[in-house]
């Protein structure tokens, strides 16, 4: 190999990691103690430490010296001010990276090359944006940053994803012993999640339309990625442990003040109620909107502060009310369970925050101004959209806090599944405590969404037949008349 210009020691916190996972994949001996880092399509690896590893998983393409450098520091509270240094020049020495001939100091990914080990490849590929996380729960995700999609696998599914592109895959299926059906099947959903060179994720099949889209429609916006990675640095210190110390302490104390005053929170709802009007109502509602628009900012760049993207916001529609919604699907290729958990639960912690604001400047105002009442609907639009989001039987924050904290993804399906395998007859492919969250969550999930749509239905069908009797009737048999007749729009 030629030589190449040394790096230097003073790196510019601006500089872009360059992209390993194009060429080279991390393995972690089961001891823990040492980490390889292994060339993709070849037998060459080279031993790292732990904190060089942990430090190697945000080698790509995507995060500045300094922002991994600031992540190692958190894991590991003894490193060297030169231990950036000191690895990029380790992975120059031993090949892993190439740099240009200039002197200049790179300034971004494009000067600095990753070195491949070359070995002629067959069959379906991996594309080379994807990328392998690690998992506290013993897992292993395959993380598709360009489409946000992901895929979990134990560790002989991650060894056999792995081999890909170096022998058709009958003869990979035959050395780890898996079925032909079965090495399908994972393809299959490689593909699906676009994992493999030359897939995509299908789009969602348009469908004809019905009456219950009405009930549940998205209003997609932006994408905010830009704007949240802009200015997450400036709100870093929001996550330190002394600002959530502070938080619960303030949490604490303002609930059990406030459940010493219930009598008087009591009395003032019900002064609202008793004189409730169309003025209030519409406050109400719009300080709700706002309420759950911080709260989805609350999501948004918490998932941003643990290095994940947020690729969409927008409003969503439920029963014709709009409620702010941001996609944090990649949250489930986070590492840890708490990091999952604190990004579900973060909107929540902006509802509690403002809770207490409103509430403390309710208890400072005189009785019956206007800011007075204002300062009382916001602590009950904030409290109110709290116990409507923690109700874990609705795909709301309650859902997907269960969701993170049991380690079950997709719990409603699975736990439907788990009784549609029993009353069948098929066996089941749930091991240990998971078969007891799931048939404890299942009937309880059918029973709240039986009674949900049911009053729903009952109401509306009551509400149209008794005041709107013939224009319901006329627009039931214009749709029933499009859905049967109008040809399919997935044909």
């Amino acid at each position: 190999m030629t030589s190449t210009p040394p790096v230097r020691a003073e790196l510019n916190d601006t500089w872009l990691c360059p992209d390993l996972s194009l060429h080279w994949v991390l393995l972690q001996d089961p001891d823990g103690q040492r980490v390889w880092l292994r060339g993709k399509q070849a037998a060459v690896r080279h031993a790292m430490t732990v904190a060089e590893g942990y430090a190697l998983r945000y080698f790509v393409g995507r995060f500045t010296i300094r922002r991994v450098w600031q992540m190692c520091r958190q894991e590991f509270s003894d490193l060297p001010d030169s231990f950036m240094a000191d690895l990029l020049h380790k992975l120059v020495d031993l090949g892993i990276l190439s740099v240009g001939d200039s002197a200049e100091e790179p300034s971004s990914a494009e000067d600095v090359e990753t070195v491949a080990p070359l070995r002629p490849t067959t069959g379906p590929r991996l594309k080379e944006s994807v990328h392998w996380i690690q998992t506290n729960d013993g897992h292993w995700i395959l993380r598709n940053p360009v489409d946000i999609t992901f895929v979990q696998l134990n560790d002989v599914g991650k060894q056999i994803v792995e081999q890909l592109g170096t022998e058709a895959p009958v003869a990979i299926a035959s050395r780890y012993g898996v079925s032909i059906e079965e090495m399908r099947s994972l393809l299959q959903q490689l593909a699906l999640t676009g994992m493999l060179e030359g897939t995509a994720p299908p789009k969602s099949p348009r469908k004809k339309f019905t009456p219950m889209q009405l009930l549940f429609f998205k209003l997609p916006l932006w994408n905010p990625d830009s704007f949240l990675g802009k200015h997450i640095d400036r709100l870093r210190w929001i996550w330190t442990k002394t600002i959530w110390m502070l938080l619960c302490i303030a949490l604490v104390g303002t609930g059990a003040i406030a459940l010493h005053q219930r009598s008087n929170l009591l009395w003032t709802a019900q002064m609202f109620l008793t004189h409730l009007d169309m003025g209030t109502t519409i406050t109400f509602g719009l300080l709700a909107l706002a309420v759950v628009t911080l709260h989805e900012l609350g999501h948004a760049f918490t998932l941003k502060y643990y290095g994940g993207i947020v690729p969409e916001m927008g409003f969503m529609f439920m029963f014709l009310m709009p409620v702010a919604y941001t996609n944090t699907t990649d949250q489930y290729s986070l590492p840890k369970r708490s990091q999952r958990m604190l990004v579900v639960g973060a909107g929540v912690l902006c509802q509690l925050i403002i809770a207490t604001l409103a509430f403390w400047l309710w208890n400072s105002l005189a009785v019956g101004s206007w800011l007075w009442r204002m300062s009382f609907l916001l602590f009950a639009a904030s409290v109110f959209t709290v116990a409507v989001n923690l109700n874990p039987l609705a795909k709301f924050d309650g859902y997907y806090l269960a969701v993170a904290a049991t380690g079950i993804n997709n719990l409603r399906q699975r736990s439907l599944q788990f009784y549609g395998n029993l009353l069948t007859g098929k066996p089941s492919q749930e091991q240990g405590g998971d078969r007891w969250v799931l048939a404890v969550y299942a009937p309880f999930s059918f029973m709240y969404v039986l009674s949900v749509f049911g009053f729903l239905f009952l109401n509306v069908a009551n509400w149209t037949l008794t005041y709107l009797p013939i224009t319901s009737l006329v627009l039931l048999a214009i749709w029933a008349t499009y859905f049967y007749l109008a040809p399919d729009p997935q044909n």
